[in-house]
């Protein structure tokens, strides 16, 4: 579900040693040149670490672990990272005989070996992911045919998304400091979770590779003037990098973490473009893999039960996923055998329950890389077929993939956007509205579709709406914005131009004034919306008290004011220690 790219080349898929799926070219099924990942900072090494380390998922009761991680000590391991609330203990350990000894200690119900390779070094002193210089593009930011395709961009004109509403990025990390990304990114519950502990040193969720900061473009990009926009530009995201450095694989033991990290941290979606490698499909008659799918389960439950949806992509190998019999890459951090699977096999977390399933479309068609099944796949979204989809790169970048790990972040930023409009939202609302805002798309000609046209197995639901998802159509009338940031210091007053031309007559009574202002303690400003003649519209009046940032709409009856020429938003700073900035505003005649 992983794909890599250099610069703006397409990409296709994933190579294997990055997400374990072949690539798939733009015409055929036949493997493409796989991209290198971004060289990642040097492995670190440790004193502690010796040859043979392997890593273990033991499952026991949430709760006190104390008494079973006694017994990880007195049996030849470590105890690397525990999860009481969960019951999943993270135990690292050179015995070849660790997993079947813990088997049989009391209080144990399961243990597995996560991985076929060793645990790198890196592990015990993780060395931080490099911080690209960054590039700046010309001023530019035209709409891309993957959003009006979900009709994103009528969307915006009802909602760009709320500021309050937190996406978590579980990939190869991001570049927070990219231009499109920065007005978006939230450092404060950002961190690494490879090898199973989170990480929350500055810098330690950037990108070992390319794929996490592509991702989080197509869900957030920054609506402002440059670069690309994306699903839902006025929320947060966060990055948890659950990928490893120079293997770029997301073992068990960092999705857990990323999972109950996001349950904690108030993640409201998160966007999942992987499989937990190395098993491209974990088998519960096997004693490892059945931890595996045990310990992802529970961490995948415990974010939902605190609130967060999880959206994944399901895979670029144009598998059926509702009629499962092999499996040629796994494992894919060692030598890949050829295997007979059934369907008991899930390919995880996308096939979890609880977790939305993405397959991928190209214009009209299903994309000739997308696994597929009935009552597998949920929903559809544009993946790219032959063009791809573009959004960011580390280092102010730009460029384009290809692949279901590109949808899967289409269908978070419409949860997100759902989100948005409907505060206090469930996961288990949240599933069935995605479902319902999704329109239809039949099966063609072809006999792999199973099902009929308003549920099949190649689009699931149907292709996700964003325009629908806010429940709303686009207001009326002539539609201008100034997405230019505008400081605002403490005790000043600034203000923000919007030059409006070509709209008849007056303004009318039911003026849409969009207003996206980031400031901590709103109760220190007073906004006002000023007309051509210098007449004004007060907006919000120092009311919020420590509220942080404003993102609304106003309605103001302006039919007195002539339409055209310069509106200004108006905003006075009233107090010292906080300061922010006019991110952007509207106008809706």
């Amino acid at each position: 579900m992983l794909a890599a790219t250099l610069g703006a080349a397409l990409t296709f898929g994933a190579p294997a040693a990055l997400a374990g799926t072949d690539p798939v070219s733009g015409s055929a099924s036949a493997p493409a040149a796989a991209a290198a990942p971004q060289a990642a900072a040097p492995t670190s090494q440790s004193a502690t670490w010796v040859a043979g380390t392997r890593a273990y998922l033991v499952i026991t009761a949430p709760g006190d672990s104390s008494a079973v991680r006694a017994a990880v000590a007195a049996n030849g391991g470590t105890v690397f990272a525990n999860y009481d609330a969960i019951g999943v203990i993270v135990a690292h350990s050179a015995s070849g005989s660790f997993a079947a000894t813990m088997r049989g200690v009391s209080g144990v119900q399961q243990v597995g070996a996560t991985r076929t390779s060793d645990v790198p070094a890196d592990a015990y002193n993780p060395a931080l992911p490099a911080n690209p210089a960054q590039s700046t593009t010309p001023v530019g930011e035209p709409v891309r045919a993957d959003m009006t395709q979900i009709k994103a961009d009528q969307a915006w004109a009802v909602t760009t998304g709320s500021a309050t509403v937190k996406v978590g990025i579980l990939d190869t990390g991001v570049d927070d400091q990219h231009q499109d990304l920065a007005p978006n990114f939230n450092a404060a519950d950002s961190a690494s979770c490879a090898y199973g502990k989170a990480d929350t040193r500055a810098g330690a969720w950037r990108d070992v590779g390319t794929h996490g900061t592509h991702v989080a473009g197509t869900v957030a990009a920054a609506k402002n003037g440059k670069g690309v926009i994306g699903v839902a530009p006025g929320v947060k995201i966060s990055s948890v990098r659950i990928a490893e450095p120079n293997s770029s694989l997301f073992f068990a033991e960092n999705t857990v973490c990323g999972f109950m990290w996001a349950g904690d941290h108030g993640f409201k979606v998160t966007n999942n473009s992987y499989y937990t490698d190395p098993w491209q499909f974990n088998c519960p008659d096997n004693a490892d893999q059945a931890a595996i799918i045990e310990g992802v389960k529970r961490a995948q439950e415990y974010a939902e039960s605190k609130g967060s949806l999880q959206v994944a992509a399901a895979g670029n190998s144009n598998l059926d996923l509702a009629n499962k019999t092999t499996d040629t890459e796994s494992p894919n951090d060692s030598t890949p055998v050829t295997r007979t699977i059934t369907n008991a096999c899930l390919d995880i977390p996308t096939e979890l329950p609880g977790v939305v399933t993405v397959s991928a479309m190209g214009t009209t068609a299903k994309a000739s890389y997308s696994n597929y099944g009935l009552n597998v796949i949920d929903v559809t979204a544009p993946g790219g077929d032959a063009t791809g989809i573009y959004s960011t790169l580390p280092g102010g970048k730009y460029g384009s993939m290809s692949g279901t790990s590109m949808a899967s972040p289409h269908v978070a930023g419409v949860a997100a956007l759902l989100v948005s409009t409907n505060p206090g939202i469930t996961p288990a609302q949240l599933r069935d509205k995605l479902a319902t805002q999704a329109n239809d798309v039949a099966c063609p000609s072809d006999t792999r579709c199973k099902g009929t046209t308003t549920k099949n197995g190649f689009f699931g639901e149907g292709q996700v709406d964003a325009l629908k998802a806010v429940g709303s159509t686009p207001p009326p009338g002539k539609y201008f914005e100034n997405p230019g940031d505008v400081a605002i210091g403490d005790n000043t007053t600034v203000e923000s131009p919007i030059t409006v031309s070509g709209v008849t007559g007056n303004a009318p009574a039911t003026l849409k004034v969009g207003v996206n202002i980031v400031h901590t303690y709103i109760g220190d400003l007073k906004v006002d919306l000023i007309a051509p003649d210098g007449s004004v519209y007060n907006l919000h009046n120092r009311t919020g008290s420590g509220t942080d940032n404003i993102n609304q709409t106003y309605t103001v009856n302006a039919s007195s004011e002539v339409a055209n020429g310069t509106w200004k938003l108006r905003v006075n700073d009233n107090a010292g220690g906080d300061t922010g900035k006019i991110d952007a505003w509207n106008l809706t005649f």
